[in-house]
C-alpha cells in the first residue's frame, strides 16, 4: 500500500503550535522495502543535544553511539563494544575485552585508549550523569593494548556491566570530541552507530541517516548488519493526541508516549503497543527537609496519609499507568520493596491527628490549618512538559486537592522548559516538594538520589536535602555486596528507611510507551530506559 501520504499541518496544543512537514512522495511498499524507506516517528520532547545526561537525549543518542554494553530482557548485560569481560577478585578492576575492526563515521577506530579517553571525558563533565554514576567508585581507566580496556574502581561495584548499559554511556570518536565545537559535538555527535545525524532543524525534527558499515551491533539485535530502514525522521510533537491523530491517519509510523485514553482505540484499531516500566526512582514527591514546615516528620506523614494516590492515579491514568507507593525506586527495579511501597494508604483521620499532633490545630476560613499565625502553605513545582507530562500534570493536581481537604495550601507551580532546564526551583528556599523520577538499571539510583548534600561535596540530586550516615551506609553496602540477595536485601532496608521517616512517596511509575503503525516490524524497546530501537525496524506489506 502506498507510504507514505502528504502530511498535512496539524495544529498543537496550548502555545506548542508546528506542523507535521510533507513526506517524501509515496512509494509502495515493495520500493520501501528496496531501499529500506524513511520511518517517521513522532517523539513528545526535544532535548537540548543528542548526547547528554538526560533520558530524553539517551533516546537519541542510543541510535547514534554504541556502548560496551546493552541489556537482555532479564536485565543482564550482554555483549555490545565489548565482547567479554571480567572481574578481579577483589572486585576492584574490571577489564573489558572490545571488538575488532570497529570504527567511528569519521573513519576513526575503535581502540580502549579511545574509550578510557571517553571515560576520561565524563568524569571532567563531559556528562554530568555519567559522572554521578561512577563518582566515589571510579579511579581510573587504562588501556592495557588496543583491543583491551581496564577500569579501575576504588570501591566494588558488581553491577558495573548493567550501569554502562545506559545510553549515557554511548562512546564517541576521541578524534571529533577533541577537533570538533561542543556545538557540533552536541547537535551531530560522531559514534559507530546504526545512524548518524544527518539534519537537525530545531522546534521540528532530527533526520537520522543509515550508517551503511555498521559492524557493531548488540548481541541482543534481532538481525546482523546495518540498519534496514535508510533514515528516520524523528519529529518533535508535544501534544499527544497530536501524535495519536498523526498515527491513525498513517502520517507518522510510530509514537512515543501514547496518551493513555487512546491506549485501547490503538489497541483495537491493531496497532502495535509497547509499555516498558523503566526501573529507576518513580515518579514521586521528595519532601524538604531542611526547611519549612516538612523538616516536621509528622507533617511530611500527614501528607502522605491524606492522600488517595492509588485511586488518583487509576482514575486517570485507566489502568495504563501503574500506581507506585514506594517513593524510593519503581517496581520494575531489582530489589524493590513492597512493604515501603505500602507504608501509607489514605487515612484522613491519621492525617488530622499528625497535624493536631505537630501543632497545626487551628483551621482559618479557608480550611486551612494554621499555627502562630501561619497558615500551612507548601509550594510544588514541576518540570511542565519535561518531566512532567499532561497526564502527570492532573495527577499533581488532584494531589493538591486532596491534601486541601485535611488543611494544606498547596500551591502547584508549573516550570515552563527553558526555566526547568535552567535549574530554577531547586534551592532549599524555593520548593517544600519536588516531584519528579530518575531512570536506573538497579537500585543503585538510591546513592545517587540520597547521597549526602553538604558544602564539602554538593549533592544536587538530593531532592529532600536530608543527610544521614545510616542511610547512606545501608546504600553502600548495597552497592559493593557481590551477592545479589545481600544487595537487595540492603536495598530493601534503604527503601523502608526512606518510607518510616516519610522522606519520599510515590505517585506512578514512569513508562515508556510506544503504539506503532501495523505496517512497521522490528521496533523494539531496550531494557535500560525502554527507548525506541530502529536498528531492526522495517516496513511490511
Amino acid at each position: 500500500m502506498p507510504r507514505h501520504s502528504p502530511l498535512a499541518a496539524l495544529a498543537l496544543a496550548a502555545a506548542a503550535m508546528m506542523c507535521l512537514t510533507s513526506c517524501a512522495a509515496a512509494s509502495s511498499s515493495a520500493e520501501q522495502q528496496a531501499d529500506g524507506g524513511t520511518l517517521v516517528y513522532a517523539h513528545q520532547q526535544e532535548p537540548p543535544c543528542v548526547f547528554g545526561g538526560w533520558i530524553e537525549q539517551a533516546y537519541l543518542s542510543y541510535q547514534v553511539l554504541d556502548s560496551l554494553t546493552s541489556l537482555d530482557e532479564n536485565g543482564n548485560a550482554v555483549a555490545w563494544l565489548a565482547d567479554s569481560w571480567t572481574v578481579s577478585d577483589d572486585g576492584l578492576d574490571w577489564t573489558f575485552r572490545l571488538k575488532h575492526g570497529v570504527t567511528f563515521t569519521d573513519g576513526s577506530e575503535l581502540t580502549a585508549s579511545v574509550i578510557a579517553y571517553n571515560v576520561e571525558y565524563w568524569m571532567a563533565g563531559g556528562n554530568s550523569t555519567a559522572k554521578v554514576w561512577l563518582d566515589g567508585y571510579y579511579s581510573s581507566a587504562e588501556a592495557i593494548d588496543e583491543h583491551t580496556l581496564a577500569l579501575h574502581l576504588d570501591k566494588p561495584y558488581p553491577r558495573l556491566p548493567e550501569t554502562l548499559a545506559q545510553g549515557y554511556f554511548g562512546i564517541q570518536s576521541q578524534e571529533a570530541l577533541e577537533t570538533r565545537s561542543d556545538e557540533q559535538n552536541c547537535e551531530q555527535p560522531i559514534g559507530s552507530g546504526a545512524f548518524t545525524v544527518a539534519e537537525w532543524n530545531r522546534g521540528q525534527n532530527i533526520v537520522l541517516e543509515r550508517n551503511d558499515d555498521y559492524t557493531s551491533w548488540p548481541a541482543n539485535a534481532q538481525h546482523e548488519g546495518p540498519a534496514l530502514v535508510k533514515t528516520v525522521d524523528w519529529r518533535f510533537v508535544p501534544d499527544g493526541a497530536t501524535r495519536a491523530s498523526a498515527l491513525k491517519s498513517e502520517e507518522v509510523d510510530a509514537i512515543y508516549d501514547v496518551p493513555s485514553v487512546e491506549w485501547e482505540t490503538l489497541e483495537q484499531g491493531g496497532f502495535g503497543l509497547h509499555k516498558y516500566v523503566t526501573p529507576g526512582r518513580p515518579q514521586q514527591l521528595a519532601f524538604n527537609t531542611a526547611q519549612g514546615p516538612f523538616t516536621d516528620e509528622r507533617v511530611r506523614k500527614a501528607f502522605a496519609y491524606s492522600l488517595d494516590r492509588e485511586a488518583l492515579v487509576e482514575t486517570i491514568g485507566l489502568g495504563v499507568i501503574p500506581y507506585e507507593g514506594n517513593g524510593a525506586v519503581s517496581q520494575a527495579t531489582p530489589g524493590y520493596s513492597q512493604r515501603a511501597a505500602d507504608r501509607y494508604s489514605h487515612d484522613a483521620e491519621k492525617a488530622n491527628d499528625l497535624l493536631d499532633a505537630a501543632g497545626w490545630g487551628e483551621t482559618n476560613a479557608d480550611g486551612f490549618r494554621v499555627k502562630d499565625g501561619q497558615v500551612l502553605e507548601v509550594t510544588l513545582p514541576y518540570g511542565a512538559g519535561t518531566i512532567i507530562n499532561a497526564e502527570g500534570a492532573s495527577i499533581l493536581q488532584g494531589v493538591a486537592q486532596q491534601a486541601k481537604q485535611v488543611g494544606f495550601d498547596v500551591t502547584l507551580v508549573p516550570v515552563p522548559p527553558s526555566e526547568h532546564f535552567a535549574g530554577a526551583h531547586t534551592q532549599r528556599d524555593e520548593r517544600d516538594i519536588a516531584a519528579g523520577y530518575w531512570t536506573s538499571v538497579t537500585a543503585g539510583i538510591l546513592w545517587i538520589n540520597w547521597r549526602a548534600d553538604t558544602e564539602e561535596a554538593p549533592n544536587g540530586n538530593n531532592a529532600a536535602f536530608y543527610n544521614s550516615p545510616e542511610l547512606e551506609d545501608l546504600i553502600l553496602r548495597a552497592n559493593s555486596a557481590a551477592d545479589i540477595a545481600e544487595q537487595n536485601e540492603l536495598y530493601q532496608l534503604a527503601q523502608e528507611y526512606i518510607a518510616d521517616h516519610a522522606l519520599s512517596i510515590g505517585l506512578y511509575d514512569r513508562l515508556s510507551t510506544l503504539a506503532v503503525s501495523p505496517h512497521v516490524a522490528g521496533i523494539w524497546q531496550e531494557h535500560s530506559q525502554g527507548g525506541p530501537v530502529f536498528h531492526d525496524a522495517h516496513f511490511v506489506a
